[in-house]
């Protein structure tokens, strides 16, 4: 009986628990063109300021039940009640200074989609609409100049919770940036699905 291939990853989901490896195979820079899922990932991104994404990806269905799908509409709408109920739910993080920003995030997105004609076309311009595809034995970032431009760019426009590292891990889960490691059964795969959208 011939031994099974191992399947091959990015060294950070090789360790990692099942959630994370489910993450990484499934979602991890999938191309993601979607407003509310776009406006999720931000969020999300930005909750994990100080914590570990294995953390917030256990919440995450919480997340998604607490902000309402992340309806960008129905997520500016919040009101004060609504703030003191995500205070008090213990699914997702309890932080005041990051629902306040989730809530004002979501006015901000509000006036880019108003600008731009979609919150994905904007933030898609920073890579011309186009995943940049990672290159053989190119090492590992936390920031490019693409993030710091959609950093500098989102704070001009009241967001908070966005900085340079934030908005670049931001860009690798929703594919603006294919940084699988090119020895990673799902480099191929998620370039692929760049290449079928172009």
């Amino acid at each position: 009986m011939a031994a099974r291939t191992k399947t091959r990853r990015c060294r950070w989901a090789e360790g990692a628990d099942a959630e994370m490896q489910r993450y990484h195979d499934r979602d991890w820079g999938v191309p993601t063109h979607s407003n509310s899922r776009l406006f999720e990932f931000l969020i999300l991104e930005g909750a994990q300021a100080g914590l570990s994404w294995s953390t917030i990806l256990r919440k995450r269905a919480a997340y998604r039940r607490a902000f309402l799908g992340f309806e960008i509409g129905k997520v500016a709408r919040m009101n004060a009640a609504a703030q003191k109920r995500l205070l008090n739910d213990p699914g997702i993080v309890r932080n005041r200074l990051k629902i306040r920003s989730a809530i004002a995030n979501a006015n901000a997105a509000l006036a880019l989609k108003d600008e731009h004609g979609s919150f994905s076309r904007f933030l898609w311009s920073f890579v011309n609409d186009k995943p940049i595809q990672r290159k053989r034995g190119e090492p590992w970032r936390d920031r490019t100049r693409q993030s710091d431009a959609m950093s500098d760019a989102l704070r001009k426009a009241g967001f908070s919770f966005v900085g340079s590292t934030i908005c670049y891990a931001f860009m690798q889960a929703v594919g603006m940036v294919n940084d699988h490691e090119t020895t990673c059964f799902r480099y191929q795969h998620i370039r692929k699905l760049a290449t079928r959208r172009g």
